[in-house]
């Protein structure tokens, strides 16, 4: 079984940006690497992970994607604070 991740990372100018992988790890070196191919990423250095949720199908997770990116930054920071109380933006 596969699994598939939608998540949330954290740039370094405080903005929230999501997206969905196969591997969180490789995702989050790729979203930080000099030439990334990550437009929005690229030029917002380091990002960090701040959310993800687990899925069992590319078409689940990059449908939950989708309905993060639709959400407000604050109902954003919401759902992370929800999994970390601690979470502060």
């Amino acid at each position: 079984m596969e699994k598939c991740y939608a998540y949330l990372v954290q740039c370094s100018d405080g903005t929230l940006y999501p997206g969905w992988t196969l591997d969180l790890d490789r995702r989050l070196q790729e979203h930080n690497e000099p030439n990334s191919k990550t437009k929005y990423t690229r030029t917002r250095q380091p990002v960090k992970l701040v959310y993800f949720e687990e899925f069992e199908t590319r078409a689940k997770a990059a449908q939950r994607e989708d309905q993060i990116k639709d959400l407000s930054r604050k109902d954003k920071i919401l759902l992370i604070q929800k999994k970390h109380p601690e979470f502060t933006p």
